[in-house]
């Protein structure tokens, strides 16, 4: 196992805050390979050039002052070619040992041209959305003289109401997995010396997507199964894949602060995994060690973020205050300091900027280029689920004769970026297409007529009358609602996550008129929408689309795109039942409504609105023909084939994702009733068929039980093949 014979209380037993604990030594741990480069540079840098290259500051008169106290490793946040080449200057002309500053920033979802946000991306399941994404990020950061970015995040959650999951995959390992290596490679490319690559960074390490109620910043309690089975699996990934930096997240983890806890980052992380890259603090992460309890004071938070394998400390000071004097102390080691160092000076070293630590000013990209904002445009509607289509409704004809765009969002420009957007140059200065433009650029012909309604979040019904007057008189109604910018991403919890405002009596108004209409939906992560899915006719789930929003959501109102998106995180009926997923255990008393003394709400359907996996399409599609290689795995280096039938039955061309799901009914640790291991995108068109195939091998079958220890066990899996987490195509094979 990855992390075998880890004792089941080493997550307690691991706060890393002293020399003498198991997180004393490098030795212990993955260290950095030895290259010849850096430790020419190590063996001429003196105790406070070392303690410099530890220190990370967010602003240029905070770097210049760290620079002329000679020392400083990077700086972020500071945006444009010129600004960043003046701090390079001082770095690499005004200091001893000519050491170039790493330049960071939170490229998320894109850098100068805005991308949907991840967890929408995630809804495309096509990783290749990611790559794009990340691709064209990267080339446009790096012009910029970003060298690093503060991306991926693969927090996995089952809490909606938190508003990073924004910012995610959503609910399953294996999709974030798969995502998060996708934006890796985006990123990094094969060499992120390239000048159109950056380094990229996981985050948050770990269980960040836990937090109690929702409430960012929150505490995590996590048994070691759930945190190796459900947590951890993207980051292994991820480190497999190469990524080059992971950031600490902000949690306890079992009652200790990930900044300080030696078993997530030293023992698993830097140890079972391997990793040789660096690990950055999260903004003020080491001194909230005070707040948190673990520390008492600032010297104490050093000592145990040192140690339990934090080696760049973003915004606070500890390390640069305190690392002298508990070194004199002996309460961190030369030795932990110096591995920090060599960490930090290889990705230096692996991104060219000893090489070329400047960018040419000349060529920074300051505007989406015509092919960036249509790759944005592409992914956009590519991220898109259709959650409802009576009638159908939708797609809508090229041919309408007026359109009544209604709702706060139908004009809204930033909105449409989500969080995380602005950032970079030119993204705050080129607002995305609006919905009401979007629609007229999409149906010339057609007369189209903007009201909003009312606000995202007011109260005031006032203007009803004139969205229904605007509703009577058009042919259909294309009614945009949702979030703002600001009610997701970071520190955006929401105790209830339904429609804000009045914005569902609003849809109540429109559906009043009796005439046809449709809901978009623009948010940042799972709204509780029973009303809608009873009254509406209709439901686009569009998310934050990007710089492109509006024509993307219009290409795929009027058909021009088939939208073949599905849910990456279930959609609760009510707040009151989250946690609400797919992948969870069974209980001793499984719900049912015919016996009231089972699992299950009395004044509540059992199970989500809308389940993981779940997306409509304008034509209709079959998965039939299942079958499997064998009917036995070698628990040693066996391999199944499992390979089914996907046909198109409708009549027009469109995308299935065909997914696949084990379940293991008996094991040691009971296992969740459903796993998703394997999911393809395929276009198909009207009445053609293709075989999807996926292999299976041990890795797919085993867990990680309580002590960390990956195991395979023998007997029956059942294997579920579909079009989401409901599938009901089903086999089995016996692992032996």
């Amino acid at each position: 196992g990855l992390a075998g014979g880890v004792a089941a209380a080493g997550l307690l037993a691991q706060p890393a805050a002293a020399a003498g604990t198991a997180a004393g030594t490098a030795e212990t741990a993955g260290a950095p390979e030895r290259d010849r480069r850096v430790e020419a540079l190590l063996k001429q840098m003196t105790l406070a050039e070392k303690i410099g290259q530890l220190q990370l500051v967010g602003d240029e008169t905070a770097a210049r002052a760290a620079l002329s106290g000679g020392g400083l490793g990077g700086v972020f946040s500071v945006v444009g070619a010129a600004k960043l080449n003046a701090l390079q200057h001082i770095a690499v002309e005004r200091t001893r040992l000519k050491i170039p500053l790493i330049f960071g920033l939170d490229v998320i979802h894109g850098y100068t041209t805005n991308f949907p946000i991840p967890l929408a991306q995630g809804a495309s399941f096509d990783p290749a959305v990611a790559g794009t994404d990340a691709t064209i990020s990267a080339k446009e950061a790096r012009s910029s003289g970003i060298h690093w970015t503060y991306a991926p995040m693969m927090d996995v959650t089952h809490e909606p109401r938190w508003g990073r999951i924004a910012e995610g995959y959503g609910e399953d390992p294996h999709l974030a997995a798969r995502f998060a290596v996708a934006k890796v490679r985006g990123y990094q490319g094969d060499d992120y010396s390239a000048p159109d690559r950056v380094a990229a960074c996981a985050k948050h390490f770990v269980a960040y997507g836990g937090a109690e109620g929702g409430r960012d910043y929150n505490t995590v309690d996590v048994s070691l199964q759930r945190l190796h089975n459900l947590y951890l699996p993207p980051f292994k990934a991820s480190v497999e894949a190469g990524v080059a930096t992971v950031m600490a997240s902000f949690n306890t983890i079992s009652g200790v602060p990930a900044h300080g806890n030696g078993y997530v980052l030293h023992d698993v992380l830097k140890g079972a995994y391997g990793f040789r890259g660096f690990v950055v603090s999260d903004y003020t992460g080491i001194e909230e060690l005070i707040l948190h309890g673990l520390a008492g004071d600032g010297a104490d938070a050093a000592a145990a973020a040192l140690p339990a394998g934090v080696d760049m400390e973003m915004v606070s000071t500890n390390y640069a205050r305190f690392a002298e004097r508990l070194l004199a102390e002996r309460r961190i080691t030369g030795e932990q300091i110096d591995d920090a160092v060599r960490r930090i000076l290889l990705v230096k070293f692996r991104l060219g900027l000893f090489e070329r630590p400047y960018v040419d000013e000349a060529a920074e990209v300051k505007a989406p280029s015509p092919a960036a904002l249509a790759a944005s445009r592409q992914v956009a509607a590519r991220c898109m689920v259709l959650l409802k289509n009576d009638g159908p409704v939708l797609p809508l004809a090229k041919t309408v004769g007026s359109v009544a765009v209604v709702g706060p969002l139908g004009a809204a420009t930033y909105d449409l970026n989500g969080t995380w957007a602005g950032l970079g140059t030119g993204a705050g200065t080129t607002p995305p297409v609006t919905v009401v433009d979007g629609i007229k650029a999409a149906a010339p012909g057609a007369t189209v007529s903007y009201t909003p309604g009312c606000t995202v979040d007011g109260t005031d019904t006032s203007g009803f009358a004139a969205a229904q007057q605007a509703a009577r008189a058009a042919d259909v109604t294309v009614v945009v609602v949702g979030e703002t910018a600001a009610m997701s991403g970071e520190a955006a919890a929401r105790s209830t996550i339904d429609l804000p405002g009045v914005q569902q009596q609003l849809v109540a108004a429109i559906a009043g008129t009796g005439k046809p209409f449709v809901v978009v939906l623009v948010n940042g992560r799972p709204l509780t929408i029973p009303y809608l899915h009873d009254n509406a006719p209709a439901i686009l789930e569009a998310w934050a689309p990007g710089v492109q929003g509006g024509h993307a959501i219009a290409d795929v109102l009027f058909g021009v795109v088939n939208p073949g998106g599905k849910l990456p995180v279930s959609f609760p009926r009510a707040v009151g039942q989250i946690p609400v997923y797919y992948n969870h255990e069974n209980t001793g008393r499984p719900a049912d409504p015919a016996n009231k003394y089972t699992s299950k709400y009395l004044d509540l359907a059992t199970g989500p609105l809308y389940e993981f996996g779940h997306g409509l399409s304008y034509t209709t599609f079959r998965v039939d023909g299942l079958r499997l290689s064998g009917t036995r795995l070698p628990a040693r280096g066996g391999r199944i084939d499992v390979t089914a039938t996907v046909t198109n039955t409708g009549a027009r061309a469109g995308d299935e994702v065909v997914q696949l799901y084990l379940r293991d009914p008996v094991a040691s640790i009971v296992q969740p009733v459903r796993r998703l291991r394997g999911f393809r995108r395929v276009t198909l068109a009207p009445g053609a068929s293709t075989p999807v195939s996926f292999t299976l091998t041990p890795d797919d079958v085993g867990f990680y039980d309580n002590a960390a220890r990956f195991r395979v066990e023998p007997g029956k899996i059942e294997v579920y093949v579909g079009t989401s987490s409901a599938a009901t195509l089903t086999a089995s094979f016996t692992v032996v």
